[in-house]
């Protein structure tokens, strides 16, 4: 016979499976004796594992880090316990069940003459079909996706199994605005804690099955005020003849016979009411009933949780949306005054046919700018072809770019053409320019001035029509100084330059890219994670990212494939108190600001030095002074590499 006591079931080498019920806040699992269940078996510890119920769910957990356990197959350390569940402690099979299939010790009647131990009668059948429909209503949850059918039929089984004429779901203001759907009806005033606060009818059926017009006409707020007040269920058999409400205005003009009211709660705080009544003094409620109410409410408190948690990710989800119509370029994200100022310059070149270096730190997103240029220039229709100058070895790269005949080198069994004949019509983007070795910079410059290249092994010229993107992270201008990059060639490839600037110069930008990734790996890797928590929203804009987009991503897609919760944490992010930049001295931040701010002016003037110095009101040293300091300094478009005004 079915119970309402969850029940372990060990299976045993030999014999029948033996029962234990869980009625305990912890239940303890083991090999000790000590333990509520006692189980032995090949790599099963004295004190394996435990089960706690903590008000709502029961959730198994390890006790020590050396004992195994998996849940219907798979390893775990934690986990929710569902009905039907399989656990394995090492050897041994356990199985969960959410009902008692048989009484449990507790239960049994004391022995009889023939020394057997006779079990307790059967309890009500209205009891058993209660858990029945509890039941029924569980797999519901699992197959219905729409909250609003599951409270009608909640309420539908509600009203069935307590011979109720009518049965509402109440909110309380602040719950019912998480809501996915308008909530309907008339409000009604319930006093709390934080003060007067409105109850609004959530869901309303009648015996019919049909919803309820004037909902709010039906329901007494004297009994749901005392619910809501109190937090505990009120059950009143016979309302006119009750010395608590039989004298309340609303009991008296409804002329109600029997009501029950049931609280519901989220986290420990009360959201909203479950409330059934009838007008037939041959239904009158009885306390078995308000059991049976009380427990589908918490089934309730529990749909309403999750909805209000899933609409508070699809607003989310609307918002970042709405935000990335107006903050997207392209599939480029941004919304910073810099980034904006690459968006204009991108917006003009991308037209022509001219040369762009791109620049800036490792992970910024150069590639992404030149795919963008690629996708908004004339070449569109043609192929867009990237070359990594340097991943390539030394001895290769000549071949990479420009092709071999057969025979030009041991190994080359064939003819292949390079990177240039391959991108004809198109876009060559050479990712990494700082790293092309000298020898190789003057046939890239010759093959860029005249537009025609040579295979390794072969005289004959192959003219290509070609666009150059190049991009480094390097700082070429200190690169030229020291002789390891060409200045001829410098010139050829920044004609215009694009300066990505990193991400913690970005902004509220990094808030948005983190989401956008976020969305985007969730559903590749199948993960259920659907947001962030706000304290790691917080960590994300306070972390100084030195890897910048590339380092996020990947934090993120580790956070996905690790986590278990549906909202990543800060921990999850490795993005502990260690990690967040120190506040610094105000004269270092005066600094950092003018050092930005200057930056700025310089990329507005296209790295013009001489004009830069004019608009700001400065000698030029104090601008070289500055760029000194930089590792990546803005590219000077003024013509000429830049030396110290000193020098001259």
């Amino acid at each position: 016979m079915l119970l309402s006591m969850p029940t372990l079931k060990y299976f045993v080498s030999e014999g029948a499976p033996r029962l234990y019920s869980v009625h305990k806040p912890v239940t303890t699992i083991g090999k000790a004796l000590g333990n509520d269940v006692a189980v032995t078996g090949a790599g099963v510890l004295d004190h394996h594992a435990q089960i706690v119920f903590d008000g709502r769910d029961f959730v198994l957990e390890e006790c020590e880090r050396d004992g195994e356990i998996a849940i219907n197959g798979k390893k775990k350390r934690r986990a929710r316990l569902v009905h039907g569940d399989r656990l394995q402690l090492g050897a041994v099979e356990i199985g969960f069940s959410m009902f008692a299939e048989a009484p449990t010790v507790q239960e049994r009647l004391p022995a009889g003459a023939d020394g057997e131990e006779r079990p307790a009668p059967p309890q009500g059948s209205s009891e058993l079909a209660g858990v029945r429909k509890l039941f029924a209503f569980s797999e519901k949850l699992i197959n219905r996706r729409n909250v609003d059918e599951l409270l009608e039929a909640m309420l539908d089984d509600v009203i069935e199994l307590t011979h109720a004429d009518k049965g509402f779901l109440l909110l309380l203001e602040g719950a019912e605005a998480a809501a996915d759907t308008a909530v309907r009806g008339v409000a009604l005033a319930a006093p709390t804690a934080g003060g007067d606060r409105k109850l609004a009818v959530r869901a309303s059926r009648n015996v019919r099955k049909e919803a309820i017009t004037d909902a709010a006409g039906g329901i007494s707020d004297s009994i749901v005020r005392q619910v809501i007040a109190s937090g505990r269920p009120v059950i009143v058999s016979d309302a006119l003849a009750d010395t608590q409400f039989g004298r309340s205005d609303s009991v008296i003009a409804m002329k109600l016979s029997s009501v029950m009211c049931a609280p519901l709660l989220s986290q420990g705080q009360i959201i909203g009411a479950l409330y059934v009544g009838n007008d037939k003094i041959k239904h009158l409620f009885d306390r078995a009933q308000l059991d049976l109410l009380s427990i589908f409410a918490s089934q309730a408190s529990l749909i309403l949780q999750n909805a209000m948690l899933l609409n508070a990710l699809r607003a989310d989800k609307a918002k970042l949306v709405a935000e990335l119509h107006d903050k997207k370029f392209g599939e480029i994200i941004g919304a910073c005054p810099s980034m904006l100022e690459v968006f204009r310059k991108l917006q003009k070149v991308a037209a022509t046919d001219i040369s762009v270096l791109i620049t800036g730190e490792t992970g910024t997103g150069k590639e992404l700018i030149a795919r963008e240029l690629h996708r908004r220039s004339p070449r569109e229709g043609g192929p867009f072809i990237t070359i990594n100058c340097g991943a390539i070895p030394e001895n290769l790269i000549e071949s990479e770019l420009f092709g071999h005949v057969k025979g030009a080198f041991t190994g080359a069994i064939a003819s292949r053409p390079g990177k240039f004949q391959i991108a004809d019509k198109g876009t060559l983007f050479l990712d990494e320019i700082g790293e092309l070795p000298l020898n190789l910079q003057v046939k890239l410059l010759r093959a860029l001035q005249e537009r025609v290249v040579f295979r390794v092994g072969d005289s004959k010229p192959e003219k290509v029509d070609i666009r150059i993107v190049a991009a480094t992270n390097r700082n070429l201008e200190e690169e030229i100084r020291t002789g390891n990059f060409r200045e001829d060639l410098y010139y050829r490839l920044n004609v215009v330059n694009l300066w990505l600037p990193p991400l913690r110069e970005r902004g509220d930008d990094v808030l948005i890219i983190a989401k956008v990734l976020l969305s985007k790996y969730a559903d590749e890797l199948g993960s259920a994670v659907r947001g962030f928590s706000p304290a790691a929203l917080a960590a994300i804009k306070k972390y100084s990212w030195p890897g910048n987009i590339r380092q996020l991503e990947n934090r993120i897609k580790k956070a996905l494939v690790l986590c278990d919760q549906a909202l990543l944490a800060v921990e999850d992010l490795d993005l502990g108190p260690g990690t967040e930049t120190a506040v610094m001295p105000l004269e270092k931040a005066k600094e950092e600001f003018q050092r930005r701010y200057v930056l700025e002016a310089l990329e507005r003037n296209n790295g013009n030095r001489t004009q830069t110095a004019r608009d700001l009101g400065v000698d030029p040293r104090t601008i070289f002074r500055y760029l000194e300091k930089e590792q990546n300094p803005m590219p000077s478009g003024a013509g000429g590499v830049a030396r110290d005004p000193t020098e001259a």
